[in-house]
């Protein structure tokens, strides 16, 4: 299998959600904030940080006998 780079652009909307509330769940439960801003809505901060590619998941898609990382 080959491995192919995902970016934010490749994301369907349904990915971008859930990639967003989840980690706007760890931010409202006291992760730390990877980025500097004085907001205090984790959704917000969330959106911030999966727009800079800063959010720390691994999102694992099977498409077409590939699989990505």
């Amino acid at each position: 299998m080959t491995k192919r780079e995902i970016n934010s652009d490749s994301y369907t909307r349904f990915e971008k959600a859930r990639i967003i509330g989840a980690r706007a769940l760890q931010i409202a439960k006291g992760a730390p904030v990877n980025i500097k801003t004085d907001l205090k809505d984790p959704i917000k901060i969330a959106k911030i940080e999966f727009e800079k590619g800063l959010i720390p998941l691994d999102i694992k898609r099977t498409k077409n006998n590939w699989t990505s990382w």
